[in-house]
């Protein structure tokens, strides 16, 4: 069984690139792979591994400069989910392109899961998800907004040409595991907006500790590792990951004929070139024979 650890935490490193071999070394001496974002305002990644490895990453990111409060939400998984173990320097560890946003100022007010439902059913609260058109399409929070944006970049332009549809209106907003309301909530409470609200823990903790029959939750979850969604309790959904353009697909949608194992499927076929797809079979080709040889292939469910 792995341990899936998802963490982020807004510090300030005045030389992230010094952080990173001893993080990188302790990981791959402890068998723990995925993916850290190092920046200068902070940390930011999902990891797993065995348990004892988990903790000796967790021991050393919590003695780093203003880590100490780290939080981190877990999982496990009885695949591996993640090939390798990657620590990446970054000029931001969630990417919003505003740099006089700044989290460790001042963000919207926390609202615990279980105070949630009541909020965003007030006839004067406007909810927002702040993720992906791709994250969303598969799940969200029932009367939940969706900025169909591709990516959080987009996000501030999305909130300036709407900004007038939340006139008097309290606006909570909701990611995966918190960290875009971070800066989202700190974006617009720069930009006016008084009551701004966001879920503690993001929809993972929502998930994790609201029951079914009291959830307003709708669908699936979309996660960065190999289980590709999760549902209440996180439980591992029906989702598998197009390894075409990474997008979630659920199993009937392999019958679709833009469906092709490990090159496209009926959300991308028409997005790549056929040089694009050439070289996806041939990625997919040396998988298989991989496979075949014996040799262990990461990548969680990926088709």
């Amino acid at each position: 069984m792995y341990r899936i650890t998802a963490l982020y935490h807004f510090t300030r490193f005045a030389d992230p690139a010094a952080l990173k071999p001893a993080l990188l070394d302790l990981c791959l001496q402890n068998q723990v792979t995925g993916s850290l974002l190092l920046a200068q305002e902070g940390i930011n990644g999902t990891i797993a591994g065995p348990a004892s490895g988990i903790e000796a990453v967790l021991t050393h990111i919590k003695a780093l400069p203003g880590c100490a409060d780290l939080e981190w939400k877990e999982a496990t998984s009885d695949h591996p989910p993640f090939g390798k173990i990657k620590v990446r320097l970054k000029n931001e560890i969630v990417t919003m392109g505003q740099p006089d946003v700044d989290p460790k100022a001042s963000v919207g007010h926390y609202v615990e899961p279980e105070d949630w439902n009541d909020l965003i059913r007030a006839e004067d609260v406007a909810v927002i998800d702040t993720r992906n058109d791709y994250e969303v399409k598969i799940g969200t929070f029932e009367g939940a907004i969706d900025p169909e944006t591709a990516s959080f970049r987009e996000f501030p332009a999305w909130w300036q040409a709407n900004k007038d549809r939340f006139h008097n209106k309290r606006v909570a907003m909701f990611c995966t595991g918190g960290i875009r309301c971070e800066k989202s909530t700190n974006y617009l409470l720069s930009q006016g907006v008084e009551d701004v609200y966001h879920l503690k823990g993001g929809i993972l903790r929502y998930l994790e500790e609201t029951p079914p029959e009291e959830s307003s939750w709708q669908g699936e979850c979309f996660v960065f590792d190999n289980r590709v969604s999760v549902g209440h309790g996180l439980v591992e959904g029906p989702h598998e990951l197009c390894h075409g353009c990474r997008r979630p697909i659920v199993p009937e949608d392999k019958a679709h004929p833009s469906f092709e194992l490990g090159v496209s499927c009926h959300q991308c076929i028409d997005e790549t070139s056929e040089a694009d797809k050439a070289r996806f079979r041939e990625r997919q080709k040396q998988m298989h024979l991989a496979r075949e040889r014996g040799e262990a292939h990461h990548g969680g469910r990926s088709v």
